[in-house]
């Protein structure tokens, strides 16, 4: 089926640029989502309580779309398409708590699902699972539990308190610098689920030391005035449904009902809501869609064609406009980065700012350009951590999974560097060879002995651990290949081929690839391994024996997308994407955005390449 490759691509290509709104970017659309919804439900509802809001139609129907949307086992998943988890389920049940005459046969089955995920409803056992779950970082399980707390799904309030770890909100009140060496329970982003459920565990069960119980009185005035600074002008902290819910219903139940938090956190729940009583994860991936479309666009050797000069415009001007030219309120963060959307919520991280700086370098240039890049590449040189690798947020700031260092921002942050190298003042370029090295040292570090490299940011929920090895392994690829000839030490070629051996060993026999060995395959996962072996291909690592397999291999994995995106024009999403504390989500701007990719580096291949391809 490699005949209908470039027709394949045109196709994807112009799905793909159809998906732009009227601004001239791609703003995409997130799943919706059973536990945000479940989130949003309680905290309308707890306000509700306490104080007027006429909101009966979006709990009602919230209601009814999680109950529509139960899965067949009797949980939820994050998404429609997600695995029944004990967290999602959790919330939902929490949600049904007021309303259980109603809705009978769900909650049944709902309960009966984690009775058996948990053991037994029995507070303690319920506690202890969701607490499980997330090991030491209390960024989710606090919340859940409180959730339950409130709802009166922990039994009663003495005990069901006890079941809560108290988190340390009055360190919030200390000066930001301090946060890294402080080791906070929750990771950086989650300073204002640290400050209100803080807050509200301790109205319900203060601590006996009396020491403590004043340092915590004294402390609530400013905690309450840094949550007040820290939220965005949108009213929803990192534009999340979930951290924003929690934070609202802790707020009331603490004694805050009348909060400037409370009402602005109410206002974004209630314009989050999608028509059909759902909610979303986040508001949207602008920022974060836009770039990654623009550089699947420019891919293809007639790359120039494919966005007219002015369209370059538009893109290039919002993309600059999404770069941050302060510092960040919330994190603290310096001048230089890109967030994953345009709205207020964002917080600059690691994964956008080298996304915006490689679609910069496709849209255009000049000295306004140049600044930009040379902004948001001393930007991510400041984030690097000791180990070499890169964070996604702050540097140093803790050992919870959101925090460290991670192999797929490493390799997204060396591809960044590289790309605009050149173009730097030469303090910089010596500043960027050091830096490579590093992050060189941790990938090498990082390998797996099969040769995969496990992501942070996307997850396969079929695989052993929820590991993506398939994202990770093929987003390192992409950066170590063309650094194989200007490297002394690293990558090493031996690195290399394990790592493309493991994209070939994993391959499905359908043709396709899912997070590892023997998982579903999916158009995102597939186009992504696609997309590496390309570069493979291009490359002079292989040896004859190895690029007859990868011919055969891409020749297989094309075949597949042909089929599964009918030639391009149809693009069903999977829940591959992690969001904050793990919570999965689907895009629907993925599975375009990378089949253009992987097409359009298969369409770049040399006619000697395919040469010896049997027919």
């Amino acid at each position: 089926m490699l005949e209908q490759l470039p027709g394949t691509l045109h196709q994807a290509r112009t799905t793909l640029l159809q998906q732009r709104g009227q601004h001239g970017h791609w703003q995409g659309e997130l799943s919706s989502s059973a536990l945000s919804t479940a989130t949003a439900i309680v905290a309308l509802e707890s306000y509700r309580r306490v104080r007027a809001g006429d909101w009966s139609e979006q709990i009602v129907r919230g209601r009814a779309w999680l109950a529509q949307t139960q899965n067949p086992d009797g949980g939820w998943g994050d998404t429609t398409l997600s695995l029944s988890n004990i967290s999602t389920t959790a919330l939902v049940w929490a949600a049904f708590a007021a309303v259980e005459n109603e809705y009978a046969e769900v909650v049944r089955r709902a309960a009966d699902w984690l009775r058996h995920a948990a053991g037994s409803l029995d507070p303690q056992s319920l506690a202890t699972a969701i607490i499980r779950r997330y090991g030491k970082d209390r960024t989710f399980s606090v919340p859940i539990l409180t959730t339950l707390a409130l709802t009166g799904r922990l039994g009663a309030a003495d005990r069901a308190w006890r079941l809560i770890p108290q988190l340390p909100f009055e360190l919030a009140a200390c000066p930001p610098q301090w946060f890294a060496l402080l080791r906070l329970p929750v990771v950086s982003y989650a300073l204002p689920a640290l400050i209100a459920l803080g807050l509200v565990r301790h109205r319900f069960c203060p601590t006996w030391n009396p020491l403590w119980r004043l340092v915590r009185r004294l402390a609530r005035p400013r905690v309450l005035h840094v949550l007040h600074t820290i939220q965005p002008t949108s009213g929803g902290f990192l534009e999340a449904t979930p951290l924003t819910s929690f934070v609202v219903l802790s707020l009331v139940h603490a004694g805050e009902a009348d909060h400037p938090v409370v009402r602005a956190g109410l206002t974004f729940l209630l314009r989050s809501v999608r028509p059909e009583g759902s909610w979303p994860i986040d508001t949207n991936l602008a920022t974060w869609g836009t770039t990654l479309a623009v550089n699947a666009l420019s891919l293809s050797a007639d790359a120039e064609s494919v966005l007219t000069e002015q369209e370059r415009k538009v893109l290039l001007d919002w993309l600059l406009g999404q770069q941050y030219r302060v510092e960040h309120p919330y994190t603290h963060a310096a001048p230089g980065g890109w967030a994953w959307t345009d709205l207020s919520g964002g917080v600059p991280d690691a994964d956008d700012t080298p996304g915006a700086l490689l679609a910069l370098r496709h849209l255009g240039s000049g000295e306004s350009v140049r600044q930009a890049a040379q902004a948001g590449v001393t930007w991510l040189l400041d984030l690097q951590n000791r180990d070499g690798g890169i964070p996604t947020f702050c540097r140093g700031w803790g050992t919870l999974p959101f925090d460290r260092s991670s192999t797929d921002l490493t390799a997204h942050a060396l591809r960044a560097w590289l790309a605009w190298k050149r173009e730097m003042p030469d303090r910089l370029q010596q500043r960027i060879d050091r830096a490579v090295q590093r992050g060189l040292r941790f990938l090498d570090n990082s390998q797996r002995g099969d040769g995969a490299w496990a992501p942070l940011w996307f997850g396969n929920q079929h695989a052993p651990d929820e590991e993506n090895l398939t994202y990770g392994t093929s987003r390192v690829l992409l950066a170590l290949i063309p650094l194989m000839d200007g490297s002394p030490r690293l990558p090493t070629r031996a690195s290399l081929l394990r790592a493309a051996g493991w994209l070939l060993d994993t391959q499905n026999p359908d043709g396709g690839w899912g997070g590892q060995a023997e998982t579903p395959s999916s158009i995102e996962e597939t186009a992504l391994a696609v997309e590496a072996l390309a570069v493979v291909g291009q490359s002079a690592i292989c040896a004859a024996e190895t690029k007859s397999r990868l011919r055969t291999a891409l020749r297989r994995g094309v075949d597949w997308l042909i089929e599964r995106t009918r030639q391009g024009t149809y693009f069903p999403p999977s829940p591959i994407g992690f969001y904050f504390a793990k919570l999965w989500y689907f895009e629907r701007l993925y599975p375009m955005v990378y089949t253009v990719a992987a097409l359009g580096r298969v369409a770049a291949l040399s006619e000697a390449f395919w040469q010896e391809i049997e027919p």
